[in-house]
């Protein structure tokens, strides 16, 4: 007969067991921009919707009380709204770039999925726009 060789661990609470992947979303905000490369489009505003994807890990579930503990999406919709405000951007690429770089000062972020569409751009067509994601690299340089 073989001999169990089953040792019993104790599993310390201090350390983390799981990663939560996290996703906040943000879905059709709609801000009236002037934006655009043509001199038609900075006479005045028009509609341009968002749609944003912010992808987290965590060690830890987060806490009900402590907002820090959360990537929020009131602070992604207050960013967005302050960077069209302070810059006239051209390109939705280069206002994608931005809001990259702001989000991604938060480490935790590890990808980001943003769709900018113009809504009154083209009679044609309902919108058009730029789906781009961006993934933070865990290379270390």
């Amino acid at each position: 007969m073989k001999k169990n060789n089953l040792k019993i661990i104790e599993i310390d609470k201090n350390k983390t067991l799981f990663n939560y992947e996290k996703k906040v979303l943000i879905k059709d905000l709609i801000l009236d921009l002037i934006l655009g490369y043509y001199d038609f489009e900075k006479e005045k505003p028009q509609k341009v919707k968002f749609n944003i994807e912010v992808n987290y890990e965590d060690k830890k579930p987060s806490n009900d009380k402590d907002l820090k503990t959360i990537v929020n999406y009131a602070k992604i919709v207050k960013l967005i709204k302050k960077l069209v405000k302070n810059k006239h951007y051209n390109f939705l690429e280069t206002l994608a770039e931005d809001v990259f770089d702001e989000l991604f000062k938060d480490k935790r972020i590890d990808k980001i999925s943003l769709q900018i569409e113009k809504l009154e751009i083209m009679k044609d067509c309902s919108a058009v726009g730029i789906q781009i994601s961006k993934k933070r690299s865990h290379v270390k340089s």
